[in-house]
């Protein structure tokens, strides 16, 4: 009883909170039972006494020994915690390093000694221990997520944390193995297909045509097994492989040489044939995949073919091969059928909205003149959609020559006007040109895009309207007037045909986009030319169109004095704050050919509208058309362009040696 009523236990009991309530309640009970007790009877008084007594001593023991194996509780699993931290620290499979404010190694776990080989590490700054560990501390000291670095051979997710002194790496380098392998044996799916098998085999004997067909099929086949590869004919002129991303990845290393091998060795044969491939990757529905191959095909066959499109579903395209410049098509069935498509489609129609690209040239404007021609030849009103506010002096001329013709005149409007005539019935026809960026009316282009019609003798690029209703693009024609020309022997009969205007502006445009017929053209650009000047093309008009004032022809010879020589690469940069008409540039370009020795040629210069412009030019070795396209351009193998925008002309200079000089220099192999 003195024990528990001593000094030592009184301090126990008064130093903890839930002890102190506890004990000051039961001695409040106890006085309370004592005096009601002693108050009845004092004999039930004093029973109440000795009960009080030992029920709280009881009490009190009792509620002592709980408090003390509480505490004692508490300090053993304090002791646990901190030992399994600690057993962790040396335990865990995962690296620590702690770092001082000096960078100096404070403390490693012993699962990051292993990879230092058990060596002395402690003490020691980083940088001196491994360089590369110090330099992915640098790198990554502010990240907030773990990020995947290879060290050592190694690959970690890796972290840091306090401001650069503590360091995390989880090895991770078996999963991402299986990660990697997941990712090469994925399946992707091509098609092939013979460009110009069917033009090739006409005329030949059956054994020509079958020992040609074998030695193609042989040559795929074998490039098939090497690179572990299913092939299946499907056709006389398409193929069907299927294999792994990894075999993939190594095709595209080699640059599918496959393409360049046939076309030479057939070449040699005098049977040249090329290929189009479209490969598709990245996606487990079959079905899709499929769709997306054919969907890669048709756009490596727009682009002129020859080349190889590599591509995922929604991810940019990746171009092999486009060496060569699409050979001319010896059949007019397609022209035939495009004719009566079109005059499907116009008698579907209210009106007719026909526009070419921005800053116009003699192809854009003399296709938007046989556009309406063909139109009014079968019974439908046509608008020519015109908005510049600085032609060309060319341009000008023919528009000039315009105001004498009347029902013309009274058909050219602005993009307001065509937007408030146009309806959902009308047809849109987009001439020389098929993007939405370089159209002379992109609002125009965006109310009717459901309702829209491409004639076009560009490459097909990546950025192509999605629905259009007919799609007419030839490569291998000189200009997008060739086309048209083609179109009109499918006439009614009984419409008026061409003008001498509308006969000499095509032909003007054909002239001008062949360079007086001494580059892409082929037979029936001969053909076209020759039916535009029975219909009355002048020649004395031609010359009047195509002649120069004294100011551009100044201004084009100033270019071309600027012409740096590398390589056999001309390389022109206009002067900073001088406007040059893209015209001109281009003209630039072209002259710059006529040296000895030069493959390519690029002028680089500043645009009205605030823009840099590149043209670029080549004999044909030289693909400058993917080189364009990685400026954000495009264009044809040996005739290319592009305008940037938020950079100034010394930038873009810069941007163009960067990809001239890379070291793979075979640009036309080179991905996008």
């Amino acid at each position: 009883m003195r024990k528990i009523f001593s000094r030592e236990n009184w301090e126990f009991y008064f130093e903890h909170p839930a002890v102190r309530w506890n004990v000051c309640y039961i001695v409040l009970l106890t006085i309370i039972g004592l005096i009601l007790g002693f108050m009845d009877n004092w004999i039930i008084g004093l029973i109440v006494l000795v009960i009080a007594v030992i029920g709280g001593a009881i009490s009190i023991r009792r509620l002592r020994k709980l408090v003390v194996d509480a505490h004692e509780y508490l300090n053993e699993l304090t002791y646990k915690v901190q030992r399994g931290q600690q057993e962790a620290l040396l335990e865990m499979p995962m690296g620590m390093i702690m770092l001082n404010k000096r960078h100096e190694v404070e403390w490693i776990n012993p699962y990051m000694a292993r990879y230092f080989n058990l060596e002395i590490v402690v003490g020691k700054p980083i940088a001196d221990v491994d360089a590369k560990l110090a330099e992915l501390i640098k790198d990554h000291a502010d990240d907030k997520q773990t990020q995947v670095v290879t060290w050592r051979d190694h690959q970690f997710e890796f972290l840091v944390q306090h401001h650069g002194q503590v360091v995390y790496l989880l090895d991770i380098t078996k999963y991402e193995q299986i990660s990697a392998q997941y990712k090469d044996e994925q399946i992707f799916i091509g098609n092939i297909y013979l460009d110009n098998y069917d033009e090739l085999i006409q005329g030949m004997s059956d054994s020509d045509v079958s020992n040609l067909h074998n030695y193609v099929t042989s040559q795929i086949s074998d490039w098939a097994v090497a690179n572990h590869l299913l092939m299946k004919i499907i056709d006389d002129d398409n193929y069907l492989i299927i294999g792994h991303q990894a075999s993939l990845k190594e095709l595209e290393k080699q640059k599918f040489k496959i393409l360049d091998v046939i076309r030479e060795n057939t070449s040699k044969q005098n049977s040249p044939v090329t290929l189009s491939v479209g490969i598709a990757y990245g996606e487990n529905n079959l079905i899709k995949l499929a769709d997306t191959a054919q969907n890669n095909l048709d756009l490596a066959l727009g682009r002129g073919g020859d080349q190889v499109v590599v591509r995922a579903q929604d991810q940019e395209a990746r171009f092999y091969g486009g060496k060569t410049n699409p050979m001319e098509k010896r059949t007019r069935v397609r022209a035939r059928m495009i004719s009566q498509a079109l005059q499907e489609l116009m008698a579907q129609s209210d009106q007719l909205f026909v526009m070419g690209h921005t800053n116009p040239d003699m192809d854009s404007i003399g296709a938007c003149l046989g556009i309406r021609r063909i139109a009014e030849m079968n019974g439908k009103e046509c608008w020519i959609v015109i908005d510049d506010e600085h032609p060309h002096s060319d341009i000008q001329r023919l528009m000039h020559e315009i105001d004498n013709y009347q029902t013309i005149k009274d058909h050219i409007i602005s993009p307001v006007e065509a937007l408030e005539k146009a309806t959902n019935n009308s047809l849109l026809v987009m001439v020389d040109h098929a993007k939405r960026g370089i159209t002379i009316a992109p609002e125009l282009y965006d109310k009717m895009q459901n309702r829209l019609v491409i004639i076009d003798h560009h490459r097909r690029g990546e950025d192509f309207p999605e629905n259009p209703l007919l799609v007419y693009i030839e490569p291998y024609a000189s200009s997008t007037c060739e086309l048209i020309t083609e179109m009109f022997e499918y006439q009614p009969r009984e419409g008026k045909g061409l003008n001498k205007l509308e006969a000499t502006a095509m032909l003007t445009g054909i002239q001008v986009d062949t360079k007086s017929f001494t580059k892409s053209a082929g037979t029936r650009t001969f053909d076209a030319a020759s039916y535009l000047r029975s219909a009355g093309a002048d020649g004395l008009m031609i010359q009047s169109f195509m002649k120069e004032n004294p100011e551009t022809f100044m201004m084009r010879n100033h270019l071309i004095s600027r012409a740096e020589i590398n390589d056999k690469i001309a390389l022109c940069t206009g002067e900073e704050g001088q406007v040059y008409d893209p015209v001109t540039a281009a003209q630039a370009a072209d002259m710059l050919l006529q040296m000895s020795g030069i493959e390519a040629s690029f002028v680089i210069f500043e645009r009205a509208d605030n823009k840099i412009g590149i043209s670029a030019r080549s004999m044909g070795n030289v693909n400058v058309q993917v080189i364009m396209e990685k400026m954000g351009g495009g264009g044809h193998l040996a005739n290319a362009a592009t305008q940037i925008s938020d950079k100034d002309i010394t930038q873009v200079k810069q941007e163009l040696v960067d990809i001239l000089t890379k070291p793979d220099k075979e640009q036309d192999d080179t991905e996008e």
